[in-house]
């Protein structure tokens, strides 16, 4: 059964030369390669029964690797078949083609991410989310994100993006050498961040918006050392996410809940993908608190409708709905950091 088209495979033997973004041309393949084993082994666990599994690879002589990996088809959940250099790096990625081996669909890296949403390569449907997720794929909203858009978060009780990632660091303490996936990654403030810590073996900056991502590599490529690491720009769905059932360490979604359409879906799918013991960590702005009077209570819920404003008892009964458990949470204002772990 051939692995992808003609034309990828012609693609795929050529040297890689990407005019657009030459920033890619030099950067170097990994010298540690994926594996793929249906057997898992287990890794050092600090208060937690999380088990890391590593994929294991067959590369042929040419470099190639044409074995299933971390990435899974948004459609059945199936691993992905790569024909391309293993790795979970840009460079390596944007030199693969993606296969599933059960429908058949096929994926490709589209400009400097790999697009995993059940629409992508579609010619004649385009599917048009909720004003919430719409607005993050301007061009405009991505520039200006962290140009002074997040920096307004501060006046409700957001700590600001070191504090956020050092607090985050401490509930991710189990999941250290392992597989994150940073939803809703945005212009990758956070992913940047996890990636330059060393913590894990892989990151994976996620986000729907097409221009996030755009942005999120145009902050990457001014750090030479996070261009060879690594770290990869995928664009996905977070109600349809592109990896298979248990296998992630952590999940990271910053400043996100209350733009997803469906918080429940979103967070069912983040229960799926995490391993046993992985942690959910996310951040979000609050409806009200148990403090805030009635009267704002009320004007808060018209003025908030289009976004999924939830309150703290909210977000704990939806985690603990779809299967979390260690729910723990800080907040501060109208911000919350809660904290998740799948059994």
């Amino acid at each position: 059964m051939a692995m992808i088209s003609s034309s990828v495979q012609s693609t795929l033997h050529k040297p890689f030369i990407s005019p657009k973004h030459s920033q890619l041309n030099r950067i170097p393949l990994l010298a540690s390669r994926l594996r793929y084993s249906s057997s898992t082994r287990t890794t050092t666990i600090r208060a937690t029964s999380a088990v890391t599994v590593k994929p294991v690879s067959n590369v042929d002589k040419s470099g190639n690797s044409e074995s299933p990996e971390v990435f899974a088809c948004p459609v059945c959940y199936e691993p992905l078949i790569r024909k391309g250099p293993p790795g979970i790096n840009l460079g390596a990625i944007y030199r693969s083609g993606f296969k599933c081996k059960k429908c058949e669909k096929t994926y490709s890296s589209k400009d400097i991410y790999l697009d995993l949403t059940v629409t992508a390569a579609l010619r004649d449907y385009t599917e048009v989310k909720p004003t919430g997720t719409e607005l993050f794929r301007s061009p405009l909203v991505s520039f200006l994100y962290e140009r002074g858009w997040r920096q307004n978060f501060s006046q409700s009780g957001f700590p600001g993006p070191d504090e956020e990632f050092k607090m985050a660091q401490e509930y991710f303490q189990s999941a250290e050498g392992g597989l994150l996936v940073d939803v809703s990654c945005g212009s990758g403030l956070f992913t940047r961040k996890f990636a330059e810590s060393g913590t894990y073996s892989s990151v994976v900056a996620l986000d729907f918006s097409e221009n996030m991502l755009r942005q999120s590599y145009e902050f990457i490529k001014r750090d030479g050392k996070l261009l060879n690491s690594n770290l990869a720009l995928v664009r996905a769905d977070v109600s349809r996410l592109p990896f298979a059932s248990g296998s992630v360490d952590a999940v990271h979604a910053g400043a996100a809940l209350h733009c997803w359409p469906s918080p429940t879906n979103a967070i069912a799918e983040i229960t799926r993908i995490l391993r046993s013991g992985g942690i959910f960590v996310g951040t979000t702005f609050l409806r009200y608190t148990s403090s805030t009077p009635l009267i704002v209570r009320r004007l808060r819920e018209r003025a908030l409708q289009p976004y999924s404003y939830l309150t703290e008892e909210e977000i704990e009964d939806l985690c603990s709905s779809c299967g979390l458990t260690n729910y723990s949470s800080k907040v501060e204002k109208s911000f919350i950091m809660f904290s998740a772990q799948k059994p």
